[in-house]
Order: structure tokens, then C-alpha cells, then sequence
């Protein structure tokens, strides 16, 4: 890749006055109730550790956290467990960690998951960090917990790519960002006094694919996140728009205005080689690819009104197939990682714009969200939670929900907040 610098500064500083905020407004009706043990020699780490594993588990609408369970002492010998004194304090997961410095750089944090209905240890694992980044060592510890008590993978070591914009008198500056599930760890990739919308991961989580203005016009261009570096993906004195990566992170599916109409093209990364999906009179944009990648689904006003559609990419003249029925605006799809289900930004008969969820096995739609103006959903790459941009008090903040009726938003200490993605997992 080449680097660019046409009216663009890019930055990988970061800007810790400007993380997001989690705020806790609704959690899970039913929890798990999970504690986890002092360290009393390592007091100072175990405590931040600690603190950021059960905001991690909590944010997932599913876990609760029992404090004082050191009132329950352990026994040298491990067969001597008091599981029944942990049932008494309605316990039905025990963590019991230990933290070992090699030297002055490194830790590692061994974690042991009991269960206590079943009276056994159901997972030991030990994480290896670095001592200046206990943040990551506390998230890959707080997905292991996770996976071993719900048998999912946990998400709290994944990332979040948004827009900020930034108003200054009479100037606005708009910043692509990343940052951690929680907000923190926030760095700016990319500064610019034109718009930025459309950011997309790819597969690996090293680079990143976004429209920007400019050049006056709508183009596309993939970033390499170590670096920096950045090209423009086409050439081309056209609008181009909405980039999303294929699964094997070979292809764009892209939205092109080259006959003066909006259609789905297919792009090769290797060659550049475009190739044209749909072809209707009426817009077509908003491409997604199915996890197996062999569908696409868009957003098309081919019945009159945006709805969203799949065409399937194993057939040379496949037809598009119309997917969301209830009412007058469906757009902005997405699948579940299984394929069994699709979000979007629904709007409702109040004129209202929800997120909506759509499982393949009903004839109907789940309204998700309850905000006036909710837009931009991604999908966490374990399906069980969703980020999406909220305008509430007049201000655009991002907010995050888990299947399962819990939500959490992230409000932006500065500017507004849109277009948010969702990493893959980071492995």
C-alpha cells in the first residue's frame, strides 16, 4: 500500500479524555451468580484485574457477581472444597486465581473455574501479558470465564471501530476510532475535515475498509491498521460506497454509481477485478456477506420501499429473494454468525427507526431497541450482542444490547458517535 496525505492526518496517539463512558441501564432478569477470590499477596493487580473482568462479564447482561465469598476459606487440598458453604451464598460459579510475575514486564494470571452444582472444576487456563497492559490480560482472562460457564465465546477482547465528529465553531473534524468493547484504550486512525462513514473490519482484524469525502465525492479506501498506510481501492471518477469484506477477506462487496444508478459490484482485492451483481433500476446498496460467504444481502427499494433482499452466489443468474416483509422501511441488514437470523434498523408505524431481529424459523419481526433513532447495528462475533448508534437527549452515543434483554450505553465524552463495527474475535 501506498501512503496518502491528501487533506488527511493520520494519528495513532491516544486520547484518553475522549474514551467512551459505560453506562449500565438494563441487565438480565435471571443472572448467573459468579464470585471470585482475593489475592492477598498480589493486592494491587488482582484488584485492577478483578474490577475489569466483572465489568467485562457484567456487560454481558448474563453474569451477576456475589462479593464477601472469601468468607467461604480454602483448603490446601483441593478435595476439601467447601461447595456446599458457596451454595449457601447462592453461588453457582467460583473463580479462583492466582498472578505470578516472571519479571518486572511480564505477568501471568491463572484462573480456575469451579461449578458448584456440579462440584467440579470445569476450566484452568492461564493468560501471559505484559504488566503495562493488564487491561488485556483482564479481557482474554474475562472471555475464558465467560466461554467456560456459558460454552460461548466471550467478546470482551474484541474491538470497536467508529466515527466521531467533532464540531469547533464553525468547522467540523470527523475521526475514525478504535477502541476496546469498554471504551477504553481509544486511539484515532484516521483525522479528516471531510466525512468518514462505512468503516468495515476485515476477516483478520488488521485492516480496516471506509468511505471517505475527500475527494469530493464518495470513495473507498482500505487502511492497514500497524502501519497506517492506505490506498484508495478504485480509481475511478465515480461514487463508490458501503465496503464490506468478504469471510476469506479476498473480495469487497462494494456500491457503485457507474450508469448513474446505485448496484452491488463484487471487487478482487488481488486484481481489482469488478464484478456486477445486481442490475435494477432501483437503488441498490448496503451489501453484507453471509458467514459461509456463498449470499449477500442488501438493501434494495425494488418493492417500492427499502427492504432487504438476499441473492445467493453460487448461481450465474441467481434472482434476488425478498427477505423482510413488515413494514414500509427495513434496511441496514446483517446475519447472525450462525446464519440463523438477521438484524437491521427497522421503522415502526410511530415513524420511530428500531433495531430489529428476524430469525430465519418466524414469519415475524422482534423489535430489539425503544429509542426515537437507532441506526447502524454490528454484530458481535458470537451473535449475542449487538452495538449500535442512539440519538438520545440530542446526542449520538453508542449503545450495546446483548440477546438476551440487557443494555449498556456508551455515551462519548466529546462530539457525536455513529457508525459503529464489531471485530471479529482477536486471537
Amino acid at each position: 500500500m501506498t501512503k496518502s496525505f491528501i487533506s488527511i492526518c493520520i494519528f495513532f496517539s491516544i486520547f484518553s479524555s475522549a474514551e467512551l463512558l459505560l453506562e449500565i441501564t438494563q441487565g438480565s432478569d435471571n443472572p448467573i451468580n459468579l464470585g471470585i477470590y482475593e489475592i492477598s499477596n498480589q493486592e494491587k493487580e488482582h484488584s485492577l484485574i478483578k474490577n475489569i473482568i466483572q465489568n467485562d462479564l457484567i456487560r454481558t447482561g448474563e453474569i451477576k457477581f456475589i462479593e464477601g465469598i472469601d468468607i467461604v476459606p480454602l483448603p490446601e487440598n483441593e478435595e476439601e472444597f467447601n461447595y456446599s458453604g458457596w451454595k449457601l451464598l447462592g453461588l453457582d460459579y467460583v473463580v479462583i486465581p492466582s498472578i505470578k510475575n516472571s519479571d518486572k514486564n511480564s505477568i501471568e494470571y491463572r484462573y480456575r473455574v469451579f461449578d458448584v452444582s456440579r462440584k467440579r472444576e470445569v476450566r484452568s487456563s492461564t493468560v501471559f501479558g505484559l504488566s503495562s497492559n493488564l487491561r488485556q490480560v483482564s479481557h482474554y482472562a474475562s472471555d475464558g470465564i465467560y466461554e467456560a460457564i456459558t460454552g460461548i465465546e466471550g467478546v470482551a477482547s474484541t474491538k470497536l471501530l467508529y466515527v466521531n465528529e467533532i464540531s469547533l465553531e464553525n468547522e467540523k473534524s470527523y475521526r475514525l476510532m478504535v477502541s476496546d468493547v469498554d471504551g477504553y484504550n481509544e486511539r484515532t486512525l484516521l483525522k479528516s475535515p471531510e466525512p468518514i462513514i462505512s468503516p468495515a473490519w476485515s476477516p483478520k482484524g488488521d485492516m480496516v475498509a471506509y468511505v471517505s469525502f475527500e475527494t469530493g465525492i464518495a470513495n473507498v479506501y482500505i487502511q492497514d491498521l500497524a502501519t497506517g498506510d492506505r490506498e484508495s481501492v478504485l480509481e475511478q471518477n465515480t461514487q463508490i460506497s458501503s465496503p464490506a469484506w468478504s469471510p476469506d477477506g479476498k473480495y469487497l462487496s462494494l456500491t457503485l454509481y457507474q450508469d448513474g444508478n446505485a448496484e452491488i459490484y463484487l471487487l478482487r482485492l488481488r486484481d481489482k477485478t469488478l464484478t456486477r451483481l445486481t442490475n435494477h433500476y432501483s437503488i441498490d446498496t448496503e451489501a453484507i456477506w453471509s458467514p459461509r460467504g456463498n449470499k449477500i444481502l442488501f438493501t434494495s427499494g425494488r418493492s417500492g420501499s427499502p427492504q432487504l433482499y438476499e441473492i445467493s452466489l453460487r448461481g450465474l443468474r441467481s434472482k434476488p429473494k425478498r427477505i423482510t416483509f413488515e413494514g414500509t422501511y427495513n434496511a441496514k441488514g446483517l446475519y447472525l454468525p450462525d446464519a440463523n437470523g438477521n438484524i437491521f434498523v427497522h421503522r415502526a408505524k410511530s415513524g420511530s427507526f428500531h433495531i430489529a431481529l428476524k430469525y430465519k424459523r418466524e414469519n415475524f419481526i422482534r423489535i430489539l431497541t425503544e429509542a426515537r433513532l437507532d441506526e447502524s447495528p454490528s454484530v458481535a462475533p458470537n451473535g449475542n450482542m449487538v452495538v449500535y448508534a442512539i440519538s438520545d437527549d440530542n446526542k449520538a452515543k453508542l449503545a450495546i444490547l446483548s440477546l438476551n434483554g440487557a443494555r449498556f450505553v456508551l455515551p462519548s465524552s466529546q462530539g457525536v458517535v455513529r457508525e459503529p463495527a464489531w471485530s471479529g474475535f482477536v486471537r
